[in-house]
């Protein structure tokens, strides 16, 4: 048997009876569409459930599945203790998946629970489903930082265990969408937000799973969604798979947005490899990329790829270097970047080496192998990588953040001996108090401590 199908589904709690007390009624077209949902799934007549939530413990590095024989959890933090859902976990299910995770390289068990309890992302839909007569073993799986085509990539480990054991089985996606809709929410109203809910429920309608896959991280991070890594191994599940997409509802009456909707699956589709689809495309686009690089960045790719290969630094630097690389002096950062995320960063605020050739050089290194906190660079992902490397202007003292701008300066924060040290000009640092913030916690100074400010300007090279 495989996968039947796939329900996305949101968790607040208000949405239980005994925790809403009749203020449920303001999403009444959520609950309706929910159990819709669940009543589809009873029909699906599964053997087991997958549920991924994001409210189970999250891992940077670690996709953590929930162990044991069984689990409970009630809605006592929402003073509702009566409100009670109990579960048989499907272990053979789950240490297949385990084991087809470690086949395809991704790090994933049972290891670091920190609380057996169901968490509401999975509570809130298993009571739904109990409501409608499903009750058959689960498999809870939480989120992690990796990428979206590694979420992609779980979710075809999952359909892969399923089918290796011969289950029928129905996979729960659960989450909300955008935090951010409306000012007076809990969360307060960014741009992104009503932006971000209007693609996620087109593609609920439309299916259309490539475009969870391209959705830019940093614009969901402003949306403050909680859902979209979930439904990225919801839909690496469905991989290869026809679905018949069906958007039930959409609302946000409290600023948070919830969406239900049903994939049904109806037979195959290669036309629906959407992960492999997203790998070529982003080869494609690193090998334009790097044919573009300019001689720094150049310089930095050739340093690290010189040494993960074979284990020495550049016993030369290349020929034909532009004149500035091999007389100015200066500091720079070398940043790595893999499938959207930071992979290492490592610089100096001054020169340390006779040339800014020697710097980057010295630097790639550096951000390859010696950021504490990543592990070091193998040579399989070397063409995965994409480089910036910012060479550094003079640091010049200022008086106050008034002096600072995020886009144009970075920042030097300095308490005796302690400095951290910001670039300018990174997604997601979007205030100069963020921007002061950030570079004081790397440089281990205190939220009390007194500090001083300076300023620098940045070339970058991409």
């Amino acid at each position: 048997m495989s996968i039947v199908g796939s329900i996305i589904v949101p968790h607040p709690p208000l949405i239980i009876p005994d925790v809403g007390r009749g203020e449920e009624i303001q999403i009444q077209a959520t609950i309706d569409a929910y159990r819709a949902a669940a009543r589809r799934v009873a029909a699906w007549e599964p053997e087991a459930l997958i549920i991924t939530t994001p409210h189970l413990v999250m891992y940077s590095d670690y996709f953590h599945i929930s162990p044991g024989k069984s689990a409970f959890g009630d809605m006592s933090a929402y003073r509702a203790p009566r409100a009670r859902v109990e579960v048989k976990y499907d272990a053979a299910l789950r240490e297949e998946l385990i084991r087809r995770a470690e086949i395809a390289g991704i790090p994933a068990g049972t290891l670091g629970e920190r609380d057996a309890r169901l968490d509401h992302g999975s509570f809130i839909p298993l009571y739904f489903l109990r409501e409608a007569g499903v009750s058959c073993p689960v498999v809870r799986i939480g989120l992690s930082g990796f990428s979206p085509l590694t979420h992609y990539r779980l979710g075809q480990c999952v359909a892969e265990a399923v089918n290796a054991l011969g289950r029928r089985a129905a996979f729960i996606a659960s989450g909300d969408l955008s935090h951010k809709l409306k000012e007076e929410g809990p969360y307060g109203f960014a741009a992104e937000g009503p932006e971000y809910d209007r693609e996620i429920t087109e593609i609920m309608a439309s299916g259309d799973f490539l475009r969870l896959l391209q959705m830019d991280g940093h614009f969901c991070e402003k949306a403050a969604e909680c859902g979209q890594r979930s439904f990225q191994i919801m839909a690496g599940a469905l991989d290869g798979r026809a679905v018949q997409p069906e958007l039930l509802s959409h609302e946000g009456p409290f600023g948070v947005g919830y969406g239900v909707a049903v994939f049904t699956v109806t037979g195959a589709d290669e036309g629906r490899r959407f992960g492999a689809q997203y790998a070529s495309a982003e080869k494609e686009r690193l090998a334009r990329r790097k044919a573009a690089e300019d001689p720094y960045v150049s310089l930095a790719r050739l340093s690290l790829e010189t040494y993960i290969r074979t284990g020495k630094e550049l016993s030369a630097l290349p020929e034909n270097l532009p004149e500035d690389l091999l007389t100015r002096r200066a500091g720079a950062f070398v940043s790595l970047h893999k499938e959207g995320l930071l992979r290492g960063c490592i610089g100096t605020i001054g020169p340390v080496t006779p040339s800014l050739a020697e710097e980057i050089a010295r630097n790639a290194v550096s951000a390859g192998t010696g950021d504490p906190r990543f592990t070091p660079v193998t040579e399989s992902e070397l063409d995965l990588l994409e480089y910036n490397v910012d060479v550094l202007g003079q640091p010049e003292p200022i008086a106050s953040p008034a002096e600072l701008d995020v886009k144009r300066y970075g920042v030097i924060v300095s308490c005796g001996m302690k400095r951290g040290l910001l670039l300018p000009d990174l997604e997601g640092v979007d205030s100069v108090a963020q921007q002061i913030d950030i570079a004081r916690r790397k440089g281990g100074i205190g939220a009390n401590e007194p500090y001083t400010l300076e300023r620098f300007e940045v070339v970058r090279h991409l």
